[in-house]
């Protein structure tokens, strides 16, 4: 079959695109992937074709939008801010995917854009998403995240309050996206989205273990829970040599953000500096925020970007955002999390590793100070490595890019 991937944004939307291009190509298909010149060379080194779509930003543009998505006030901002940054370029890309899907057989989108699913449906073509978190993924079971439960009440009626909720919800976010880009759907002829957390494609691919966080009673079959998505770049040599002479064997605390940016990120590594342990030993990846120190120090070693898997292999815990990405990279690496949420679903993946027993969370305001107390309770808590370590064997049994690739060839088969 012949598919077409879309994804915007940062590293953690698209690399698990790139896994997901990768194995359908080893299982014989044909894969072009649309998204942003950035990620041009990772997309062909995988053998993926690339197309490319704008806007033709930099990483400081991207950086620029993270730091303006710290300051939303919740996730309908969060939503409003994604969708006014690609309102001057939509025209453009609504054109180049539109060509693209006319010689595709199956059309696979991030779950943010499942507005782009309205132009694959009007054309016939069957579509997908991706989602890399389960925090949308609705059930009569529970309500959307944050509203409540009433766990007090007989069953069927939190049933049909829950029900309520998730239409609702789902309307409500339809509602904002399409102020912000439903004029421009329909100057391009395409119907403005009508669902995006019940039915925004054919399928939903949640790309996160089944087995530590699928729930009961999805809404319907159209949500498929593959596993996790990963990819990784190539292992830097001259990276583990700086490495292994600066941890000589030792599992040392690493502090990465990602993507994620701030707009001062000098001070809030002078205030963390000030509050770390001098004789204790961390490193710190510099991320798209530039994270640096002011002085040179003998225990702090500051690494450039590198892949998750090599770092990692280092990690007493990781210190990270709690972004999709990262945050199944440090599961995959079976080392405790200490998860500081700056934007979105970050703090829901933050409860989850708690709520696994594999992590804590320390807020984003007070991190540079609180941190060092945090490092010190993950060191004495022996059950959460133990946790970690059996975590880390459990996802090693599990093949999410082979099974979401059985899971698109199955939406093929319905369709024909």
């Amino acid at each position: 079959m012949k598919v077409l991937l879309t994804s915007h944004g940062s590293t953690g939307d698209i690399y698990p695109v790139i896994s997901l291009g990768h194995a359908l190509i080893k299982a014989g298909h044909q894969v072009r992937f649309a998204t942003v010149s950035l990620f041009r060379e990772e997309v062909e080194s995988a053998g993926i074709d690339f197309v490319n779509l704008p806007p033709n930003w930099n990483q400081a543009d991207f950086a620029r939008v993270m730091r303006d998505l710290t300051k939303a006030k919740n996730g309908l901002d969060t939503l409003r801010i994604i969708y006014s940054e690609t309102v001057p370029y939509f025209d453009e890309i609504i054109d180049i995917l539109r060509r693209e899907l006319e010689a595709a057989d199956i059309f696979v989108s991030n779950y943010i854009f499942s507005h782009l699913c309205v132009l694959a449906r009007e054309v016939g073509v069957p579509s997908a998403v991706t989602t890399f978190a389960h925090n949308i993924v609705p059930s009569e079971n529970y309500p959307p995240i944050a509203l409540p439960r009433f766990l007090a009440v007989p069953e069927f009626f939190r049933r049909f309050w829950n029900r309520a909720l998730w239409n609702l919800t789902d309307k409500v976010i339809c509602w904002q996206i399409n102020r912000v880009v439903g004029e421009v759907l329909q100057r391009n002829g395409i119907r403005r989205l009508a669902s995006f957390a019940l039915e925004p494609a054919d399928k939903i691919l949640v790309s996160v273990s089944p087995a530590l966080f699928e729930k009961e009673n999805l809404w319907s079959e159209r949500f498929k829970f593959s596993g996790y998505l990963r990819w990784q770049s190539p292992e830097d040599l001259s990276i583990k040599a700086q490495l292994d002479a600066f941890c000589l064997g030792e599992q040392v605390p690493i502090l990465t953000f990602g993507s994620v940016a701030f707009d001062n990120a000098n001070d809030v590594m002078a205030r963390f500096m000030r509050h770390w342990p001098r004789e204790k030993k961390i490193i710190i990846q510099s991320g798209w925020a530039g994270l640096t120190i002011e002085h040179p120090h003998s225990k702090v070693c500051l690494v450039p970007r590198v892949s998750h898997d090599q770092l990692f292999k280092y990690a007493s815990m990781v210190i990270h955002h709690g972004g999709a990405g990262t945050t199944a990279s440090v599961l995959h690496a079976g080392v405790p999390n200490i998860v500081i949420p700056q934007i979105g679903d970050q703090w829901f993946f933050a409860s989850e590793i708690k709520r696994i027993g594999v992590g804590l969370e320390v807020k984003r305001r007070t991190w540079p100070e609180d941190l060092p107390e945090a490092v010190s309770a993950v060191e004495k808590a022996k059950s959460m490595r133990l946790r970690a370590t059996k975590i880390a064997e459990l996802l090693s049994r599990e093949d999410g890019p082979s099974s979401a690739v059985r899971i698109l060839e199955s939406l093929l088969n319905q369709k024909i």
